[in-house]
């Protein structure tokens, strides 16, 4: 839920030999709604296909950007030609403490919250598998943002409600990565509810991983897409969610 775009980093060298990419940022201070993002985000990709109609378009989001994701693809289906989902947040209106926590943060001084933020760290990532300096850069990204934005981020996966969505409108492959060791959501069980709502869906688990997948050292994103066929077109645009994850 940072916004940044930095925590891609890891997986760009694996991601840039076969996709054109474009990550998403928002603001830090950014309180816009769903609505307003699935207007932005739909503009920015429409002006990706103008400007290249011939190439297909794979839309990428993690967590909260998974949740962007799905409502993007359900409302505007011509905007995208394939979906990756990696560890969705579209299980935390099921999580009562994940509505506890928005509530406290909007009003938790800076430096509280900055300190919240390491307690959070075991629930996203397993420690082992994310190195030092990952595990740095997913702290400064969390802190990055301010209080009051994270709380509201959080609202609004408590808004996001899974089955209002026209998921029938998602006829593209989809791919849902989901890892077996999330101690923050119930990421497995969620995607196989998922694939239920999406006809063409298929589920990658990762049984070790935490939440936050992609910085795990073990994980490349471009190997899981290519050891599953899913990137079989020699060229593409990836419109990523990165910074809206964590």
């Amino acid at each position: 839920m940072d916004g940044t775009g930095e925590l891609l980093q890891l997986q760009l060298a694996g991601l840039k030999s076969i996709f054109d990419i474009r990550c998403l940022s928002i603001p830090t201070d950014d309180l816009t709604g769903w609505d307003g993002l699935l207007e932005q985000v739909a503009q920015l990709i429409g002006r990706e296909q103008q400007q290249s109609p011939s190439r297909p378009i794979y839309l990428c989001g993690e967590s909260f950007g998974g949740c962007l994701a799905l409502k993007l693809a359900a409302h505007f289906p011509y905007l995208c030609d394939r979906l990756i989902l990696v560890n969705p947040a579209s299980s935390v209106r099921r999580q009562p403490w994940m509505g506890w926590g928005a509530s406290v943060t909007q009003w938790l001084p800076n430096p509280l919250y900055h300190l919240s933020t390491l307690g959070l760290l075991p629930l996203l990532i397993a420690p082992k598998r994310v190195s030092f300096l990952s595990q740095q850069a997913l702290l400064t990204a969390m802190q990055s943002v301010s209080p009051p934005s994270a709380a509201f981020r959080l609202s609004l996966l408590n808004q996001f409600v899974l089955e209002d969505l026209p998921l029938e409108r998602i006829k593209q492959p989809v791919l849902v990565l989901a890892s077996g060791a999330d101690r923050l959501l119930p990421s497995a069980a969620e995607a196989k509810k998922l694939v239920r709502f999406l006809p063409n869906s298929q589920i990658v688990l990762l049984p070790e991983s935490g939440h936050a997948c992609l910085l795990e050292k073990e994980i490349r994103l471009s190997s899981i897409l290519k050891s599953h066929n899913f990137c079989n077109h020699s060229s593409q645009i990836s419109l990523t969610r990165p910074g809206l994850a964590k």
